[in-house]
């Protein structure tokens, strides 16, 4: 620990920018100034405190030891758009990972840009661990984000949309649309559009009309003929309707256009017949037009008397947040810009001038084609070996298999259907069964889940359903499907005041010949079957005593009055998830002090919490080893001479979604396994309810580390941090030839061991 006290040189600090010579290879730096206020990582109750075991070390550790946080989050979604331009990756993937791009920016200005400027509006923005002001991350956040945005411009149109249309896939202008088929677009204009549509003119008795956040719209300047006056008007594309319309050729079909599609954008159809929507005026002009709002929910809890109706309540007010972002067609009229920003409130800054067709979240319409040439190879879950049943057509008795032994899950490498689908599925069906507690963060509207627990509860069971019906942008589902479960008679309890219930738990009471018994599911992803096909998550199937009884005393605090609770195979947050890591951080560097051998490493999708940073930095400087997986955010710095030397970051993208929190620790005999729902950011360690479960089997404790081995490898395709904050992509090898994907090998990994299971 000596070694803090005299820190290595730090580097250069450089401002966040984007510099790319071709499209997928843009580099995003979040380097920033030094901080000059001192860190004190926020407790549960909202107030600074230092956590960390060793206080004293803290002030030995360099002031611009953190990376702006919202600047790695951009770096995140610049990763998407990477893949997005690898013309190695299917090419309808690639159209999706333009889509998800923009559904994850889409978010990052709702919640994020709206909340900095919220906080600074309101006057209580305060400077960031990166040393940034509000208003820099700001500035920061326009440039980077208004080049991102360009740049995915360049990638669909230099890229992926003539490679669609190389393979009879095409996304045209109604100009190009043959007579014929416009006449048919025009009949489907007719039946279909035109009922639905409400045009919206501007003048002294129609005040300019509330534009919905996200929405897609034309701007339609006409002119009376009559007095020769000019008029503004405005049409919101229908929300219901598909964002791209599949043309319909008029001669028949031949075998070369079997697999032809042709598409035309909504606002098109919609433009070439504004004649029928303002009959009697010349349409002078139009521009398509997209605004960004604040949807970020506010409800102070303590002062509703129901959090349900509150909530309700809040929704029907996001719909009227403050714009943080407009798109414009980049030819969008002067005139027509001043009128949409003066009405509006936006500052030029917030403008994005793109080429039409904005919203590009509609290409989620196009990459749902079938074509399986040109999507990832077909790939279908199987049932984990050790719930598999016999060479029989009957389902496993899945109390039976986990009695046997405890189960390890990683999804969807192991079906979520014939697991924990089916394991909440029987402890409903089986008239042994006495009680089910689950939570439920973020689930299906048609959910199996919410299903069992009904049938469970209409069998006359207990039925606990600790809902979060907060969980942000699924607020209005949860609530449906909350009132649902109460009419079935399910006990429905919304967690604890003030905070989150994020924690994936579930814990079945079955009455067996020796007395009661306890089976839970402990995992990092939502009881959702359509995202557990998407979604890498872990998940531990389990009837050991000391879960069980961790689960019940868990339940008991979140339904009822148990503060007192003490865990044996658990970590819960916010009361000692990041005091049990900062632990065996802690411990790892005194096991390098004795044998040398410290090792710590993390699976995680955000790593913001400085508390848990300045101690992996603390364990760098003693020579532990540090690895860390992380999908999106990281503020810590890697690879800095006397300070993280010692800690590699890696991240992983592809087909899946990696979600799942994993931490390891140790070496040889000594080894700690632990995972569950908690990221390590202020969110989930202070202000909501979550839960590590220790791992103990040997052999899942080995998978476990194989799996950071795989991420951490230079052997696979990934992405790499430096100090400066520069991600690198290592996607080919000395010889230029792609690197294999983690999560192909995987899948392979998965076929093998069930293959192996069944001999």
């Amino acid at each position: 620990m000596s070694d803090a006290s005299d820190p290595a040189p730090r580097p250069s600090v450089v401002a966040p920018r984007v510099a790319a010579a071709t499209p997928g290879d843009v580099t995003i730096s979040s380097s920033s100034p030094a901080a000059t206020n001192e860190l004190r990582p926020r407790s549960a109750d909202g107030r600074f405190v230092r956590v960390a075991p060793h206080e004293e070390a803290l002030s030995d550790l360099p002031s611009d030891r953190f990376l702006d946080r919202e600047l790695s989050w951009l770096q995140f979604n610049e990763r998407v758009l990477q893949l997005a331009a690898d013309e190695s990756v299917p090419l309808l993937e690639r159209a999706r990972f333009l889509a998800i791009f923009t559904s994850n920016l889409d978010e990052f200005f709702m919640v994020r840009v709206a909340g900095l400027k919220r906080r600074i509006t309101t006057g209580i923005a305060v400077r960031s661990p990166s040393g940034l002001e509000p208003r820099e991350v700001l500035e920061h956040i326009s440039r980077v984000a208004h080049d991102l945005s360009a740049m995915q411009t360049r990638i669909f149109e230099d890229s992926v949309r003539p490679a669609l249309v190389d393979e009879g896939i095409s996304i045209v202008r109604w100009s190009e649309v043959e007579p014929a088929e416009q006449e048919r677009l025009g009949e489907l204009f007719s039946d279909e559009i035109y009922p639905v549509l409400t045009p919206l003119a501007v003048d002294p008795a129609h005040p300019f009309p509330y534009i919905s956040g996200l929405s897609l719209n034309l701007a339609v300047i006409l002119i009376n003929p009559k007095t020769g006056k000019e008029h503004f008007a405005r049409i919101k594309m229908p929300p219901s309707l598909p964002r791209f319309l599949k043309v319909r050729r008029a001669r028949a079909s031949v075998t070369s256009d079997l697999f032809e599609a042709r598409f035309v954008p909504l606002e098109d159809v919609i433009a070439a017949h504004l004649d029928q929507l303002f009959p009697g005026m010349e349409v002078h002009e139009h521009y398509s037009f997209r605004v960004t709002r604040n949807e970020d929910l506010e409800v102070e809890e303590d002062d509703a008397e129901n959090l349900l109706a509150a909530l309700e309540k809040e929704l029907t007010r996001r719909r009227f947040g403050p714009p943080v972002r407009l798109e414009v067609e980049e030819d969008l009229d002067d005139h027509v810009m001043e009128l949409l920003t003066r009405e509006l409130g936006v500052t030029q800054d917030e403008v994005y001038r793109l080429p039409a067709p904005l919203d590009l979240r509609g290409l989620n319409e196009i990459a749902d084609i079938d074509r399986t040439d040109l999507h990832f190879p077909p790939f279908v879950a199987r049932t984990n070996a050790d719930l598999a049943p016999a060479e029989s057509s009957k389902a496993a008795n899945l109390f039976e298999r986990i009695s046997r032994q405890d189960v390890l899950l990683q999804h969807p490498y192991d079906s979520f259907s014939t697991s924990v689908q089916a394991f909440i599925e029987q402890a409903a069906a089986d008239p042994h069964v006495l009680a089910i507690k689950q939570t439920l963060y973020r689930t299906s509207g048609d959910s199996p889940i919410v299903d069992a627990l009904i049938d469970a509860a209409e069998a006359g069971k207990q039925v606990l359903a600790v809902v979060e019906i907060k969980a942000r942008f699924d607020e209005q589902n949860n609530i449906e499907w909350a009132r649902k479960l109460e009419h079935a008679g399910v006990h429905v309890v919304y967690g604890i005041v003030g905070l989150k219930t994020h924690c994936k738990l579930a814990l079945v009471v079955r009455q067996e010949p020796d007395g009661l018994k306890r089976y839970c599911h402990v995992g990092t992803g939502n009881y959702n079957p359509k995202t557990a096909r998407l979604y890498e998550d872990m998940g531990l199937l389990t009837a050991d005593p000391e879960v069980g009884q961790d689960l019940t005393r868990l339940f008991n605090q979140l339904s009822g009055l148990a503060p007192r609770s003490k865990f044996k195979r658990l970590l819960v947050a916010p009361r000692n998830i990041r005091d049990g890591l900062v632990e065996r951080i802690e411990r790892q560097i005194e096991r390098q002090a004795r044998s040398g051998d410290g090792y710590v490493a993390f699976k995680v999708n955000s790593l913001v919490d400085e508390a848990t940073i300045d101690a992996l930095y603390r364990a760098s400087i003693a020579g532990v080893r540090v690895d860390i997986w992380v999908r999106g955010i990281c503020t810590l710095r890697p690879g800095i001479d006397g300070l993280s030397d010692n800690i590699r970051v890696h991240s992983v993208l592809g087909r899946f979604l990696e979600h799942s929190r994993v931490f390891l620790f140790g070496s040889g005999e000594e080894r700690e396994a632990w995972f569950g729902s908690a990221d390590l950011m202020h969110r989930n360690l202070d202000r909501r309810v979550e839960a590590l479960v220790r791992i103990t089997q040997p052999r899942h404790v080995d998978q476990l580390f194989d799996l950071m081995a795989r991420g951490m490898s230079g052997d696979y395709a990934h992405w790499s941090l430096d100090g400066d904050g520069r991600w690198t992509r290592v996607h080919l090898d000395t010889d230029g030839a792609p690197l294999p994907d983690v999560q192909a090998a995987l899948i392979a990994m998965h076929a093998k061991r069930r293959r192996k299971a069944r001999r």
